[in-house]
């Protein structure tokens, strides 16, 4: 019975992407004389992440090992004026490697190890739609994408304050909309993503992101990042916490000077303002001040991220009126911004060390990359990771495809 539902769930989806290739067979182009061509794309992601967090308390120990497919296809309009619209429809395809159902009779009855929600049937996680446009003005580029789209269309430079890379990799789409505009010299974009509805247990979640960089000098850039979370209500948990991060920095690239692949300095200061209207009632402010060093040389890097400041998570243990912990749920970026794990309060230092290997494979459309990751809090070790990553971008193969 449960195997027929997903079939036929199947089967309607399948139904659905061969209409809308017939309807570009039969309407090639329009009364404008505008140019309707089938479009497509795909992502691939594969990760290891191997954590080793046992002298910390910030995060429990564990290994991520999954892959994720994200194949969509759709409709291209192509005007005269240069203009490009898409309307594309996905889907979202993601595995926990070893995370499949146990035998009945290897488990205790009712068990969560053998619901067969884990079968490979249920790896179809969720339906991706979305408009596209995209219009080339003189030396300015404008973008536009409304709907649930890939997260790496977002393009912007954002501290890991901001996003974890957990969440970079199991919250793969934003639901909403992102407007993109593009420089010789500059970047600037501002989304939109909706992440919870409102409901009985689900609270009403949204997020107003911006991120910005501009090249002011040969080796100096001017840049931002910022958002406003508004963490709101369900209708088991009252209260709203208004969180809001803005980190502008100063970035200075020395490679051209050097016999380098990189050679950057990012310095920036991290403001936050938060304030939990149920429970405190008034505004906090922690910040900090941050200092991202890459030295890359033979595909072989070392990357140094220092973060010496407040704790950036106040509320992270906070339990609403609920029963339920903020976590990570308010909190987006990694919970080593929260500087101490011993019950120390004031100032403190949280360091990211990563040594990784990048070789050029299938440049740009393919990213490879091998690290080790050590982290520090204070003038503790807090633990390391060992991470494999794999990014395969179809988009940016046909970009140079086609030039």
């Amino acid at each position: 019975m449960l195997l027929s539902r997903y079939k036929m769930k199947l089967l309607k989806y399948i139904s659905f992407l061969s209409a809308l290739l017939l309807s570009v067979q039969a309407h090639s182009k329009t009364k404008d004389h505008a140019k309707v061509s089938f479009a497509y794309d795909v992502d691939f992601q594969m990760q290891f992440d191997n954590r080793e967090f046992y002298r910390s308390a910030f995060t429990p120990s564990m290994t991520v090992f999954g892959a994720r497919l994200t194949p969509s296809v759709g409709l291209a309009v192509r005007q005269k004026n240069g203009a490009v619209h898409k309307l594309m429809a996905g889907i979202d395809v993601m595995k926990d490697f070893g995370n499949s159902p146990v035998s009945p009779d290897r488990a205790d009855a009712g068990s969560p190890e053998t619901d067969p929600q884990l079968s490979n049937l249920n790896l179809f996680r969720e339906l991706t739609m979305y408009y596209s446009l995209d219009r080339q003005m003189g030396k300015t580029g404008v973008s536009l994408v409304a709907g649930i789209f890939p997260r790496r269309l977002s393009e912007g430079n954002y501290s890991r304050a901001f996003f974890s890379d957990s969440l970079r990799f199991y919250d793969n789409n934003l639901e909403g909309l992102l407007v993109k505009i593009h420089r010789p010299q500059a970047y600037y974009e501002v989304g939109c993503d909706w992440m919870g509805m409102y409901d009985t247990f689900r609270r009403e979640r949204f997020m107003i992101f911006s991120s910005g960089e501009a090249k002011v000098a040969p080796v100096l850039s001017l840049g931002y990042s910022a958002y406003l979370y508004h963490y709101s209500c369900s209708r088991t948990s009252i209260g709203v916490v208004d969180n809001v991060l803005l980190n502008p920095y100063l970035k200075f690239g020395f490679e051209h000077l050097v016999d380098m692949q990189k050679l950057s300095l990012r310095l920036g200061w991290l403001q936050a303002m938060q304030n939990d209207r149920e429970l405190v009632g008034k505004y906090v402010f922690p910040g900090g001040a941050e200092l991202d060093v890459e030295v890359q040389k033979w595909n072989v890097g070392i990357r140094n991220e220092l973060f010496y400041g407040k704790d950036m998570m106040p509320y992270y243990s906070t339990v609403d009126p609920g029963g339920y912990t903020y976590g990570n749920h308010l909190y987006m970026g990694s919970p080593f911004y929260r500087v101490h794990d011993d019950g120390t309060t004031g100032p403190g230092i949280s360091d990211r060390l990563e040594i990784y290997y990048a070789p050029k494979i299938g440049t740009p459309y393919l990213d490879f990359r091998i690290s080790a990751i050590f982290h520090f809090n204070g003038n503790r070790y807090s633990g390391c990771r060992q991470m494999v990553s794999l990014n395969f971008n179809l988009q940016e193969l046909l970009k140079r495809t086609r030039r």
